[in-house]
């Protein structure tokens, strides 16, 4: 499966009565329903390790981008219009700012080691929290509740997977709770994020700006609001988007179906 397709329904599985094995790519595995799959005797793989690495440089990528009005500049300095760039132009730095990590998975984790190297003091929520050797490596900071990583942060990443309880846990409480001059960065999924709540927040400066891999859905229509807000960056979800990384996702996908169909232990299987 690539980019989610073919949608797997009851149906094409019935259509299918000697499937053994189905290899998602990527590591977010929300568009599959895995009892149906458990009900008609197929595994599932996915490519959870391989992503990371990258995912986490665009993490890093969009924290500066936004920060520094890297879009925005970029457009001063090409635009045909532009005679002189204003000494008042400004953007935000990043070193020594606070880093709240929502979800301290792989991905998480490999931000937080990019951030230390920019001298942030690093706070993560996560279901469980790591162990003291861990936190100690990149002087991160556990918040047993999102509340108070929220309120103390000057950049909010998210990268948890989607579930029923990560769904929307960022809305308009959440955002009320963050500092005027915060960022939003999403990579992990558009469904994490109350939309809407986000919208309001970012026309009436309860946040500073966003920075979005991720949205829902995928493409925004074309008059989505967030589209027209200058405080807010969207890429089109290329977390893995490099050629080694979609190369070995391909090469992770292969080694589970040939597991699968050999019965033999299937790498990156999801129990």
């Amino acid at each position: 499966m690539w980019y989610h397709k073919p949608v797997i329904k009851e149906e094409l599985l019935q259509s299918l009565p000697n499937l053994k094995i189905l290899a998602s790519s990527g590591v977010g595995i929300d568009h599959l329903d895995l009892n149906l799959l458990s009900s008609y005797g197929v595994k599932l793989s996915n490519t959870p390790f391989v992503v990371s690495t990258d995912t986490a440089d665009l993490g890093m990528a969009l924290m500066l981008a936004s920060s520094r009005r890297l879009v925005e500049g970029h457009q001063m300095a090409v635009s045909p219009d532009t005679e002189y760039f204003p000494a008042n132009w400004l953007g935000a730095e990043v070193s020594g700012m606070t880093l709240g990590i929502v979800g301290m998975g792989t991905i998480g984790y490999k931000v937080a080691e990019r951030a230390k190297a920019f001298e942030m003091k690093i706070l993560y929520h996560n279901r469980n929290q790591r162990n003291k050797e861990e936190e100690s490596a990149v002087g991160a900071i556990y918040c047993k509740k999102i509340d108070y990583l929220l309120q103390q942060s000057d950049f909010v990443l998210l990268s948890v997977v989607l579930t029923l309880q990560t769904q929307k846990l960022i809305g308009k409480r959440e955002l009320e709770l963050m500092k005027p001059t915060a960022t939003l960065i999403n990579i992990s999924r558009g469904l994490v994020v109350d939309q809407d709540a986000l919208v309001e927040a970012l026309q009436n400066e309860v946040i500073k700006a966003a920075a979005l891999d991720v949205t829902y859905p995928e493409p925004l229509p074309r008059d989505h609001p967030l589209l027209k807000l200058k405080n807010v960056i969207i890429t089109p979800h290329i977390g893995s988007a490099t050629k080694k990384t979609r190369r070995l996702m391909m090469e992770n996908m292969m080694e589970s179906i040939q597991a699968g169909l050999t019965g033999l232990p299937i790498p990156n299987e999801v129990l």
